[in-house]
């Protein structure tokens, strides 16, 4: 993919979809990345230490809360309901939550591993939506769910947010991805791009 800021000076990739970035375009997609990347930082932060957003200090992950059993204990749609409150406040799930949430968070803050992240955050997403089954109109116990919109909802939209930026190379742009790919481990490795 080659970025150009004069598309005249190569016009036969005119024609070929995909095959120019603007530089303009290429630092719309780095804010996205970086923006989308501190969400999942924040999120990480807030659970950890409680800074009192989502989180507040006394059900901090440090200082004993869990990060998964509000949420998962509180699902009340869709056939997973069981599975997901199996799983609430239990170690495994705190702490694989948590490192997704870091592991993606500092992937696309650095623009680094941004396929691993991709894919881990849309299983992450999905997840969330099996969690939060937006395609229930009422909850267990016959009360609207709230649910707005049965299939894109922002856990698709994040997972095709993390799907384009992976595919796009977005961290070849403020970030450290083209020094990253260049590395021969992760030539020898694409997957790791």
């Amino acid at each position: 993919m080659s970025i150009t800021r004069n598309h005249t000076a190569h016009p036969e990739l005119a024609e070929a979809p995909g095959s120019m970035l603007s530089a303009t375009a290429a630092r719309a997609l780095a804010v996205l990345r970086i923006s989308t990347g501190f969400v999942f930082l924040w999120a990480f932060l807030d659970k950890t230490f409680g800074l009192g957003y989502a989180t507040p200090s006394a059900k901090a992950w440090i200082h004993g809360g869990s990060p998964t059993l509000g949420f998962l204990k509180s699902v009340d749609v869709g056939p997973f309901q069981s599975a997901f409150h199996s799983m609430a406040g239990t170690w495994w799930a705190n702490w694989a939550f948590m490192l997704g949430l870091l592991g993606i968070g500092i992937a696309l803050i650095a623009g680094v591993g941004l396929r691993i992240a991709a894919v881990s955050g849309a299983l992450m997403m999905a997840l969330m939506w099996f969690a939060e089954f937006p395609l229930a109109q009422h909850t267990a116990a016959g009360k609207p769910s709230g649910s707005t919109n049965p299939i894109t909802d922002y856990h698709f939209s994040y997972a095709v947010v993390l799907a384009v930026l992976a595919y796009a190379y977005a961290g070849h742009t403020w970030g450290i991805g083209r020094w990253w790919a260049k590395l021969p481990f992760v030539q020898r490795h694409r997957w790791l791009i």
